[in-house]
């Protein structure tokens, strides 16, 4: 009986226990939530009174500006009658001398005086300032133009309020588009809330999955952003797909704070995404992300330019000598032997698929194309079965560009290219190589394919990097339309 009772209190000090681990922590938040309170109240309380006292600065400017312009305006009139007076009281003076001196004349008697005097009055009157001078004021005392009424302005004052947080806004489906790597989302806004004062911004906020049910199982860290955005659409360029869709959510941004983000979209991607198999990876080509280069573990041995040095009876075969065992050690799915070949880790087994391809500055020769991985030997070069197709490019000795298919070349009369890109079309048996930079078709297999393939890559001296993740880029619609390249053989 007591050890139940033991079992049984222990149970209840281990309920107690947890309940007042549960309550410390929630006296913890308690008190964190209380700590912030007080100090984002007193934040907003500064943020308040900094815009009163920049309004009251705006309004005493305001204020500033309109007495100078009515003291202006005072001054300017006062000016004017202040001339006008002291021209007024001059003639005036003038005028009172002159008849002080006509009336004064009229009492002389001697004819000659009389007369001398009377022909001097008429001269003055003549040129007197009284009858040169306008009697017209040039101000008037009218200073209607300077009443003011504020009562608008007194209305706005009294409605002021704290800004509202915007409301979501609302994604556009039927705007949005996803081509050749760039999206363009459209979105329309909830509507402008009382006081929002037209001061909106949104921002914009993508994450790559390869589910599309999973909205919002990821953290913020997981998203990319794109701030301050002015307009209700934006367009994301230059774009990686390695993933089979796009989620994408918009907020509404004002002064105050960001709003709620819209529901989020899922966008399809339909990029074609892979790497280098390193495992297949000839022992001299070394693998590092997007790129191979071509690394000979013996010069003498592996360089055709040096082969003449070396004793003419000794050929190289196509089985690889005892020096270069390292390769077979690597593993049996190794390529050897002249056979400096790498696969692509993803394979085709329908649909349409692109990516591109670029040679390194020092390149020499290189081939890209598609394989059947389980008829491609450790030693077997592309172009040369029946299960591979590449193009070929060499600028050794001379320049040659040449499209290759079951020990089969084409030779292509084209610079050789800076940007190759490479279409298939597993479904219509559809191979095409494009120069990318020019957007010329350069070749095109037609053929069907039977089983699974993997992008296929040869490099000899030098290197290649390529770029996946791509869409098939619109350009092509305009070569699969026509179906004309350098050379129109289907093999």
């Amino acid at each position: 009986m007591m050890d139940t009772q033991k079992e049984a209190l222990c149970r209840i000090i281990s309920t107690l226990a947890n309940k007042n681990e549960e309550l410390q922590s929630f006296l913890e938040a308690v008190d964190n939530t209380l700590t912030g309170l007080q100090e984002e109240s007193l934040k907003v309380t500064a943020e308040l009174e900094a815009e009163l006292e920049h309004l009251s600065s705006a309004l005493e400017e305001k204020g500033a500006e309109l007495r100078d312009a009515i003291k202006e305006e005072k001054q300017r009139k006062e000016a004017g009658l202040q001339k006008q007076m002291a021209e007024g009281g001059a003639a005036l003076l003038s005028c009172e001398e002159l008849l002080q001196f006509a009336n004064h004349t009229l009492t002389i008697t001697n004819e000659e005086e009389f007369l001398k005097a009377a022909k001097q009055i008429k001269e003055r009157v003549t040129m007197a300032p009284a009858f040169r001078l306008t009697t017209r004021l040039v101000a008037s005392e009218n200073m209607s133009q300077f009443n003011v009424d504020f009562s608008a302005e007194r209305a706005g004052l009294q409605c002021l309020h704290f800004l509202p947080v915007p409301r979501a806004p609302e994604i556009d489906v039927s705007s949005c588009v996803v081509c050749d790597n760039d999206i363009t989302v459209a979105w329309q806004p909830a509507g402008e809330a009382e006081g929002d004062g037209g001061q909106r911004r949104y921002e914009l906020e993508y994450r790559k999955t390869n589910r599309d049910d999973s909205l919002r199982a990821a953290g913020d860290a997981c998203w990319e952003k794109i701030l301050d955005i002015s307009d209700t659409h934006v367009t994301i360029s230059g774009l990686k797909f390695e993933t089979r869709f796009v989620v994408i959510r918009v907020r509404a941004k004002n002064k105050a704070a960001a709003g709620e983000f819209s529901e989020p979209v899922v966008m399809e991607t339909r990029a074609f995404s892979f790497g280098f198999d390193a495992a297949t990876a000839h022992a001299e080509l070394k693998v590092q992300g997007d790129t191979v280069t071509w690394e000979p573990q013996g010069v003498k041995g592996h360089d055709p330019r040096l082969r003449g040095k070396e004793n003419k009876s000794s050929s190289r075969s196509a089985t690889p000598s005892p020096n270069k065992s390292a390769g077979s050690r690597a593993g049996r799915d190794r390529f050897a032997g002249e056979s400096y070949t790498v696969l692509g880790d993803k394979e085709m087994v329908g649909g349409c698929h692109y990516w591109e391809l670029r040679p390194l500055a020092d390149w020499k020769s290189f081939s890209v194309g598609v394989a059947y991985r389980a008829s491609l030997g450790r030693f077997d070069q592309l172009g040369k079965s029946s299960g591979s197709w590449c193009l070929h490019a060499s600028q050794w000795l001379q320049s040659s560009l040449a499209a290759k298919h079951n020990n089969k070349a084409k030779a292509l009369d084209w610079p050789l290219p800076q940007r190759i890109g490479v279409y298939c079309d597993y479904d219509n048996g559809d191979l095409s190589f494009i120069d990318a930079e020019r957007r010329r078709l350069l070749h095109s297999f037609k053929t069907k394919f039977s089983q699974p393939l993997l992008p296929a890559f040869t490099v000899w001296c030098g290197g290649i990097t390529i770029a996946t993740g791509l869409q098939v880029p619109s350009f092509m619609g305009n070569f699969l339309s026509t179906n004309q390249s350098l050379s129109n053989l289907s093999q």
